[in-house]
């Protein structure tokens, strides 16, 4: 199991689930997030019965359509605002999923417990990347399949997202590494064979004012960064926003484009030669 965490980092760490619990995430899932749910999801291929663990679940968007294929779900997440929600979407649905709250860094399951393992822009936002790319392999088992996601470079959109005032602390990793194969190759290439593919999806709003009512309310970080900022300083990155959303307007409507990376990875079977690895 990975060792704790300096003092800083784990105050941090133990305070996202609050975090990423502020914002109305299940509008964000639905209205920007869904075409990658639906990507990650068909590219892991539900079987009926099998062991399926989400992490960094939220308000259950992968989970909920795993278990609509017939796996047999657990959904884990730091934040229990956002289990609630997941467990009544749920519910509605007439679904039977585990939601969980815990950490992707020292996961409350035993080994190979899992055949498959998924995470849509999820564990990217853990602290401590070895530590979490060791949990995936330990729960992941032999044969079985590992599914992420995380956004490629949108330079001009992610300088407006870092004005927020939400900040990490030096010492945790950098979500944005995610999107480079070879730093996955890295973390994970010893315990899955991996493959990654490319899409594109398109933040649709009604408005510039309307995607930025969205992501300062839905977006747990972003609100409780907000939180900090001068109102100056909240009302010159609210127009910028809205400026960079209308320049993009198609129609009635604005749409701008995201491009996101599939993560794929196979957990070799127990009597598979050691070393062999696709690049993808």
């Amino acid at each position: 199991m990975p060792s704790s965490p300096p003092a800083e980092l784990a105050e941090w760490s133990a305070a996202q689930g609050a975090v990423w619990g502020a914002g109305s995430w299940e509008q964000v899932a639905q209205t920007v997030l869904a075409p990658i749910h639906d990507d990650l999801v068909a590219a892991l291929a539900p079987r009926p019965g099998e062991a399926w663990l989400d992490i960094a679940t939220g308000t259950g968007a992968v989970a909920l359509r795993a278990a609509h294929a017939g796996a047999e779900v657990t959904g884990l997440d730091l934040a229990p605002a956002l289990l609630a929600t997941a467990r009544r979407r749920a519910l509605e649905a007439g679904l039977t999923v585990r939601f969980d709250v815990g950490d992707a860094e020292r996961l409350p399951y035993p080994d190979a417990s899992f055949d498959v393992v998924s995470s849509a822009h999820g564990v990217v936002f853990a602290g401590d990347h070895a530590a979490v790319a060791c949990e995936l392999g330990r729960v992941c088992r032999p044969g079985g399949r590992l599914g992420l996601s995380y956004w490629l470079p949108k330079p001009e959109l992610a300088a407006l997202m870092e004005r927020t005032g939400y900040s990490r602390p030096a010492g945790a990793d950098r979500p944005r590494d995610w999107a480079d194969p070879g730093y996955v190759r890295e973390l994970l290439g010893d315990a899955f064979e991996l493959s990654f593919a490319e899409g594109v999806c398109h933040w649709r709003a009604e408005s510039g004012e309307a995607s930025w009512r969205l992501f300062s309310g839905g977006d747990g970080p972003a609100k409780t960064g907000l939180g900090s900022l001068t109102a100056t300083e909240r009302e010159a990155l609210r127009q910028d926003w809205v400026a960079y959303f209308e320049r993009h307007r198609r129609g009635n409507g604005v749409s701008v484009p995201r491009p996101y990376l599939i993560i794929r990875g196979r957990a070799p079977d127990a009597t598979a030669p050691v070393g062999r690895r696709l690049s993808g």
